[in-house]
């Protein structure tokens, strides 16, 4: 099992969610940490991207067997805002 890192950037984005939507991240981040799937951005991005729900994306990194968690999106306009950042 991978270690967990969390930014202080996605710990506060956590924060800022409703319970359900806290836990639904915390469970795809467990499930992550034990078989990391490994589908990259485009453009070149160096991250990974997961979708959590139906709207809510986890951005992370996989490196030298850890896990760092970017960015915690509970809407894919937040999501798609930070997506075209890097057009």
């Amino acid at each position: 099992m991978m270690e967990l890192l969390v930014s202080d950037k996605a710990k506060k984005e956590l924060e800022a969610m409703p319970k359900q939507l806290y836990e639904d991240f915390l469970n795809h981040m467990e499930k992550i940490q034990e078989i990391p799937p490994r589908k990259h951005m485009k453009y070149g991005i160096p991250c990974h991207v997961e979708k959590v729900t139906k709207q809510a994306r986890l951005i992370y990194q996989i490196d030298a067997g850890k896990l760092f968690v970017l960015h915690c999106f509970s809407s894919h306009k937040d999501y798609e805002r930070w997506y075209r950042s890097y057009r």
